[in-house]
């Protein structure tokens, strides 16, 4: 018990702001939401070409 491990996290030392804690948290956050709403656009976009693709040409 004595001789545990200290927590690395924590024990970081982070040079600039934004690079750890709960400003990471909330960066990372940012950076998956835009990732979320970049991959549905572009996954309409492809659908949507792909339908007028396979239309039937009158």
């Amino acid at each position: 018990m004595f001789f545990r491990k200290k927590d690395k996290p924590r024990e970081r030392f982070y040079l600039l702001p934004g690079q750890g804690g709960r400003n990471y948290h909330r960066k990372q956050q940012f950076i998956m939401r835009w990732t979320i709403a970049v991959a549905l656009l572009f996954g309409l976009a492809v659908a949507a070409v792909m339908w007028w693709l396979s239309r039937p040409k009158l």
